[in-house]
């Protein structure tokens, strides 16, 4: 729910930061002091589009901060975690406009469009005024309320769950379809080419590149080798073995312990070389060029470089390429089986869908029943004797949608000669804010909008009227956050919290909000009562209304 709101350099706003409880926060004022203010700050953080006629007198820029604790509200936390603004508990709309037309907005601290301000903002609070912002004008708010009085959600769930299902598997059998008439040529292509890289073994290039080096510097090759024999044994008395020897014949000479090791590094070291002199021989015995295998394996090097220019491949990544056409050609050849396999799954999907759907459908039929008789009975207790309320449910004309067989949609008439009309039709802002308070009041305990803003809910009414209002209110603030701005001393007397607005045009601050309590708040219901001065009767009769709701 909404914690603060701040509000700079905003109309006749210099600077205000205000405090926002939980329960019925009732805003009062003399007319013209600017009451509206507040809501339309608010409208802001929520969306709304902006105008720099918005802005203070002489200064450049405003802002306004709503402040909205979402400890409770798991819908706009799992929308902040969708798009990694999450701060757990708290989400700060945030709304700067500049003279130079601009305006910008900000979640959590990061810019966001104002597509994504409204529709976060329908997720935390709604405000019943004027047809802007106003959530309950929607068809998607009326099977939300509906599904949610009705307690809908699992078989929602299900047929949600079963449609996307089947887009899902259209969606590939329409892919694989399409794909059909190319198919045979696609896979006449592929055949050709891993027959191509089916006749070398495409595995073996290192080993090939390794061995063509060998073999065409096998003259040098032999030359380093026969030289290296040589150099270890036999080149007379000049080479490593016989120098080993003769060093380790002086040392041995010697009688002295401390030569000990010395002579024996030096003894092991001669029968290394004699070992590695023996190999060598070994391998230069066995080492011959050959031209005929030279030629072999540069025409096997030479056609795996061709391939692999030819796909557009490193040479080592011709078996990875091998590997995926042998793949590809595995799924064509299966297509026709998948897009059978397909077509069952979304026969039998189907079935499953429309089975759900039509439970859905006849458990909506008997909670619209229920909700348009308690919505009725409420808006007689509104004064609107002659107003009727139901629920339209408007068959679809697809066979699958995400949200069942009907649309569905709140019809009102608030005179027995009128026929119902769509809610978004109601022209008068009293008589809409009264319905929707109505509405508000009977799905309270099953709705996930936690902030309810109502103004102009009083207008035309008084007397007892205004009385049941001021409870409905008090009511609904029981189990949401209700702000509602009021001239009405029967409506003002019910909140939880009151705040009073006042103007001052000498001062730079030409907007002040105050909480008001004890003597003060009894003095403002008081002048709510009216007369042109506040009497000992009026202070009397509003200390006795606040008593009374007490």
């Amino acid at each position: 729910m909404l914690r603060n709101l701040t509000i700079s350099n905003f109309t006749l706003v210099k600077d205000l930061d205000i405090e926002i409880s939980p329960g019925m926060s009732v805003v009062s004022g003399e007319t013209g002091a600017g009451k509206s203010i507040m809501l339309d700050a608010l409208s802001l953080t929520l969306g709304s589009r902006a105008d720099t006629a918005m802005i203070a007198l002489d200064t450049k820029r405003a802002e306004i901060n709503a402040t909205f604790d979402v400890t409770a509200n798991q819908e706009a936390q799992g929308w902040l975690k969708e798009r990694e603004l999450s701060d757990d508990k708290v989400c700060i709309l945030r709304r700067v406009l500049t003279t130079d037309g601009r305006s910008r907005g900000f979640i959590n601290g990061v810019p966001s469009t104002l597509a994504d301000m409204q529709d976060l903002g329908n997720l935390l609070a709604d405000i019943h005024s004027q047809h802007e912002h106003q959530s309950l004008l929607k068809p998607d708010t009326h099977r939300r309320l509906l599904d949610e009085f009705g307690a809908h959600n699992a078989l929602r769930s299900k047929v949600q769950r079963y449609y996307r299902d089947y887009v899902q598997k259209q969606n590939r059998l329409q892919a694989l379809a399409g794909s059909d008439n190319s198919s045979t040529a696609r896979l006449q292509l592929l055949q050709y080419q891993i027959d191509e890289l089916n006749g070398h073994n495409l595995g073996e290039t290192l080993d090939l590149e390794q061995e063509q080096k060998r073999l065409a510097n096998a003259e040098s090759i032999l030359s380093h080798c026969y030289e290296a024999i040589g150099l270890c044994r036999d080149n007379d008395t000049n080479n490593v073995s016989a120098m080993l020897t003769r060093a380790v014949d002086q040392l041995a000479a010697i009688d002295d312990p401390a030569l000990q090791g010395v002579i024996e590094m030096l003894t092991s070291s001669q029968i290394q070389v004699e070992e590695a002199t023996n190999d060598l021989v070994s391998i230069a015995a066995n080492f011959t060029a050959d031209p005929q295998r030279l030629k072999e394996v540069e025409d096997g090097l030479s056609f795996i470089y061709d391939l692999a220019r030819k796909h557009r491949v490193a040479p080592t990544d011709l078996v990875d390429l091998q590997t995926r056409i042998q793949k590809e050609i595995t799924d064509l050849e299966h297509v026709d089986v998948e897009i059978e396999t397909l077509q069952n799954e979304l026969l039998e999907i189907d079935t499953h869908y429309q089975k759900a759907a039509v439970s859905l459908s006849k458990a909506r039929q008997k909670s619209s029943v229920v909700l348009e008789q308690a919505v009725c009975e409420k808006l007689a207790d509104l004064g609107m004797d002659g107003a009727t309320f139901s629920v339209l449910l408007k068959p679809r004309k697809e066979p699958l949608h995400l949200h069942g067989l009907e649309d569905i949609e709140f019809l009102v008439s608030t005179n027995p000669k009128q026929p119902a009309r769509p809610l978004a039709r109601v022209a008068s802002g009293g008589e809409l804010s009264r319905i929707s308070l109505a509405i508000q009041v009977v799905t309270a305990n099953t709705s996930r909008i936690p902030t309810l803003v109502f103004d102009e809910v009083d207008v035309g009414i008084g007397g007892a009227i205004a009385e049941v209002v001021g409870s409905l209110l008090r009511h609904l603030g029981e189990s949401a956050q209700i702000i509602c701005v009021t001239h009405l001393p029967q409506v003002a007397a019910q909140g939880h919290h009151h705040l009073q607005v006042t103007k001052d045009s000498e001062r730079e601050q030409m907007i002040n909000i105050e909480d008001l309590t004890g003597t003060v708040r009894i003095s403002e219901i008081a002048r709510m009562l009216g007369g042109i001065e506040i009497t000992d009767q009026s202070l009397a009769h509003a200390e006795q209304m606040l008593a009374d709701v007490s």
